[in-house]
């Protein structure tokens, strides 16, 4: 049986992808299968919500800010005003044994403290 995986796929003004997950299932595929290991991964701190990876080992502030803002905009911090972001290289992102679908630990990372922002979706995989 094959799993057809929620991703919704953006854009930045800077011309670099960016993935979002849109469930459980989705957000493990794309976090610990699809994501290349210097891709940067981003999620809400604390708070549920969907998993997102740029395509993109250093990005410039203004992509890594657009990423954050979808990040706070798929979670449960949409209408929080400012929301903290934490961010890392998708190598950082671990699945503990046993752990719930979604849920990751992160070996470092940093945060950015965006407003929720949507930008134009390209496609729905």
């Amino acid at each position: 049986m094959k799993i057809a995986y929620k991703i919704k796929t953006f854009i930045s003004s800077t011309g670099y992808e960016i993935l979002v997950g849109q469930d459980e299932a989705s957000n493990d595929y794309l976090s610990l299968k699809l994501a290349a290991q210097n891709d940067t991964w981003l999620h809400v701190a604390g708070v549920p919500g969907s998993h997102v990876v740029l395509k993109c080992e250093k990005p410039d502030k203004q992509t890594l800010q657009e990423a954050a803002g979808l990040a706070a905009w798929f979670s449960k911090m949409r209408q929080g005003g400012r929301v903290a972001v934490s961010y890392c290289p998708a190598r950082n992102v671990h699945k503990p044994r046993g752990a719930k679908p979604g849920s990751v630990t992160l070996s470092c990372h940093k945060i950015i403290t965006v407003r929720p922002q949507l930008l134009e979706s390209s496609e729905t995989e």
